[in-house]
C-alpha cells in the first residue's frame, strides 16, 4: 500500500522489482480485490474485513473452477465419456431392437425372374412353302417313254424360240415321219455314235431326230445329234418359208425337208396335234 492509502497496482509498473513473494495476507486481499475489478465476476464487497476474505475466497474458487472446465473440454484431445444409461433406458432400447428384428424377414425377398414365370408366346410356325409340283406328262398316241420325251425336247426348244403353236405341231409331225421320234446315228458316220443316240440308219449320212445331213449344210455332225439344235434348225427354216402359216402341213414340212415322199407328213397330224397338246397343258 503506498503512503496516501491507496492500493498498488499488482500488475502495474508501480510494483517494487525487489518485494518478495511473502505478501502479508492484508496486501494480498487488496490486490485479489484490485483483480476483480477487472474481471466480470467481480462485485461490490463490503469493506469489512471479514466479508472481504469471504468475497475473495469465493471468487478465486470460482475462477479457478472455470480455468479447470476450460483445461478438461479444450485442453485434452479426449472428451468426456457419455454418462452409462440406466437399467430402464436399457431394457426399453433391448425392447425396441427385438421387435424391430421380429418385424423384418429373415431372409432377403427374391426377385422372380420373369422369363420364369411369363407364359411362353407362342411362336408361329413358318408356312411351309408351296412345292412347286411338276406335271407328269404321259405318253400320247401311242408313243412310249423315250418317243414322248424327244416329242417334249422338240416343243421346249420352240418355245424358247417362241413360234407358235402350229409350228410345234409341224415339227413334231415331220420328226415322227423322219425318225419315229428317235434320235438317230448314221452306219455311215462312225463319228455320230459317239454321242447318245436310240438307233442307227443307214440313209446316206442322215442323222438327229430330223435326219438332216451335215453335208448338206444343216451343221457338223456333233451339233445335228443333239435334239435342241437340230430343232431350232429345222424351225428357223419354216419360218424363211412365205406364208408357212396357212399352209397344209405336209407341204410346210416338205418345204424344208425337200423328201422323196412328201406327202407322207399328213398322216401324222393329228397325233402330233395330240402329243403337243398333252405336253403344254
Amino acid at each position: 500500500m503506498r503512503s496516501d492509502g491507496t492500493l498498488d497496482d499488482p500488475f502495474g509498473p508501480g510494483r517494487p522489482a525487489d518485494r518478495s513473494d511473502d505478501t502479508p495476507s492484508t496486501n494480498r486481499s487488496t490486490r485479489l480485490q484490485g483483480l476483480f475489478r477487472r474481471t466480470r465476476f467481480w462485485a461490490p464487497m463490503n469493506p469489512r474485513p471479514g466479508r472481504t476474505r469471504l468475497a475473495v475466497a469465493t471468487g478465486a474458487a470460482c475462477c479457478l473452477g472455470l480455468v479447470g472446465v476450460s483445461q478438461a473440454g479444450f485442453g485434452t484431445p479426449e472428451r468426456a465419456a457419455a454418462p452409462a444409461p440406466s437399467a430402464e433406458v436399457a431394457e426399453r432400447a433391448e425392447a425396441d431392437v427385438a421387435s424391430r428384428a421380429s418385424a423384418r424377414p429373415t431372409t432377403a425377398p427374391t426377385t422372380a425372374d420373369p422369363s420364369a414365370t411369363a407364359s411362353p408366346k407362342a411362336t408361329a410356325k413358318p408356312k411351309p412353302k408351296p412345292t412347286k409340283t411338276v406335271r407328269q406328262i404321259v405318253p400320247v398316241a401311242g408313243l412310249d417313254r423315250t418317243q414322248m420325251n424327244n416329242a417334249k425336247k422338240i416343243v421346249q426348244a420352240g418355245k424358247e424360240m417362241g413360234v407358235p403353236r402350229r409350228a410345234l405341231v409341224i415339227a413334231v409331225a415331220t420328226a415322227m415321219q423322219e425318225s419315229t421320234l428317235l434320235n438317230y446315228a448314221s452306219g455311215v458316220l462312225p463319228e455320230s455314235q459317239n454321242y447318245p443316240h436310240q438307233a442307227i440308219g443307214w440313209d446316206h449320212d442322215s442323222v438327229g431326230l430330223f435326219q438332216q445331213r451335215p453335208s448338206s449344210g444343216w451343221g457338223t455332225v456333233e451339233q445335228l445329234m443333239d435334239p435342241e439344235y437340230a430343232t431350232k434348225a429345222f424351225l428357223s427354216a419354216l419360218e424363211e418359208i412365205p406364208g408357212w402359216q396357212d399352209l397344209p402341213l405336209s407341204v410346210a414340212a416338205q418345204a424344208v425337208q425337200i423328201s422323196a415322199f412328201p406327202d407322207a407328213y399328213a398322216q401324222h397330224e393329228w397325233r402330233a396335234g395330240e402329243v403337243v397338246a398333252e405336253i403344254l397343258g
